[in-house]
């Protein structure tokens, strides 16, 4: 009988399959049905497929998450799918286990350990690639409104896990420099390359069009004028200046709302953890924690927060450091973290205003923004792309408004 596949196994290809049948029967399955299930709306993720896998025996139900690279030639050209599974890859199979042997060795308590999703398995055989992880249903995490700022609480727990993610890379170039360096040379730089692709600038400027007409105010719309791409050369310039320094961690990468699952117990939080690491490198705190705060708050949070919340940050820090014997003042002080909140502010905002259009779309301009995808970048529809739905427009409208303010009111820019 073997392994028999059924669901939602469309987008597969038959080596994704063949290598998530092996998975399974390394870890005891044979003779059962296999369930594929679609997890999430269009819209929640533009760069893999995700499934959720459900396999029953006598021994009960065992469920995982398969990441699913699609073959398309130019969607994995314009999305650099090759790169980022890689950068995947290499969180889950390498960064990450070694990160938990250092936790080990310090014979921390599970509450001060970063949590994050095991992986089953592993392939990089382009262009069919696959990840399979943990499913963080199974212990009761959820995916919250992406279109909804995050509570207080919920940034609050975010921060710590940032604190103790980069707390690691201190203790790991502390302990295994030359560890730490493989890392640093391997994981790739998506937003920073992004900075000097030849036609970078000409796929800006619709964006930058869109934004302005969408906005109110001459102030904000000069402010938008030019910044992206502006923002986005600073951020290679800063990268470059910054990834050999003292203060420099290998960082999450991508921390907006869909990519990060919460655990309640009633109304109350009990935890979070970070699920996407595709865009990770090496660069310095800050960024994770600009990007996180501008891309999952609203405007009126972060003036009531913002600097209690990098503080919080900080404070969680210099705890995580002390489980492996180094002081926070040496390796990223809070002088040094406020003095990067001013040299990331340019970049930081660039890459909020391009994320603006991708993170609030509904299902139905997800759908068309991904078969544009499917087309080469200097393509008309590619480039004027352009949500029709009006609350989506005016969900953009609010989120960059509020941005431009924030930026401006906090004097990051």
């Amino acid at each position: 009988m073997g392994l028999q596949f059924e669901g939602a196994t469309n987008n597969i290809s038959e080596p994704q399959l063949a290598y998530i049948r092996n998975v399974l029967e390394k870890r005891g399955y044979k003779d059962t049905k296999v369930t594929f299930q679609a997890v999430g709306q269009d819209g929640d993720n533009f760069v893999a497929s995700v499934k959720r896998i459900v396999v029953r025996n006598e021994n009960g139900e065992f469920r995982m998450i398969a990441k699913i690279a699609t073959q398309h030639e130019l969607i994995r050209t314009n999305m650099e799918l090759e790169r980022l599974f890689r950068n995947e890859h290499i969180m889950y199979t390498s960064v990450l286990p070694k990160f938990h042997e250092l936790e080990e060795q310090a014979d921390l308590p599970k509450e001060d350990r970063l949590k994050f999703p095991e992986c089953y398995g592993s392939s990089t055989a382009a262009p069919h690639e696959v990840i399979l992880l943990e499913d963080l249903l199974v212990p009761g995490f959820i995916m919250l409104d992406k279109l909804k700022p995050l509570s207080v609480e919920c940034i609050r727990s975010v921060l710590r896990n940032f604190a103790l993610l980069h707390s690691l890379s201190y203790a790991l170039k502390d302990k295994e420099r030359d560890i730490f360096n493989e890392y640093k040379s391997t994981l790739y730089n998506m937003w920073g390359y992004a900075a000097i692709k030849p036609n970078m600038k000409t796929l800006l400027k619709p964006i930058e069009n869109t934004l302005t007409t969408l906005v109110d105010g001459d102030h904000r719309k000069r402010l938008i004028k030019d910044s992206m791409d502006y923002g986005l050369k600073l951020g290679l310039k800063l990268w470059r200046q910054d990834k050999d320094s003292k203060h420099s961690v290998i960082q999450q990468g991508d921390s907006w709302t869909n990519n990060i699952l919460f655990r309640f117990d009633g109304d109350l939080l009990q935890e979070s953890v970070l699920i996407d690491y595709q865009i990770s490198r090496v660069s310095l705190p800050i960024y994770d924690i600009m990007y996180m705060l501008f891309n999952c708050t609203d405007h009126k949070t972060r003036m009531e927060h913002f600097y209690d919340w990098i503080d919080y940050y900080h404070l969680e820090l210099e705890k995580a450091l002390g489980n492996y014997g180094i002081k926070a003042n040496y390796v990223y002080s809070r002088d040094q973290l406020y003095a990067d909140l001013k040299r990331y502010g340019k970049v930081i905002f660039a890459v909020s205003l391009i994320l603006a259009n991708s993170l609030v779309l509904n299902p139905e301009d997800a759908i068309r923004l991904k078969e544009t995808l499917k087309k080469p970048m200097d393509d008309s529809e590619f480039s004027n792309f352009l949500p029709n739905d009006v609350n989506t427009n005016l969900l953009i409208k609010r989120r960059v408004e509020g941005v431009v303010d924030s930026f401006v009111k906090l004097g990051l820019l």
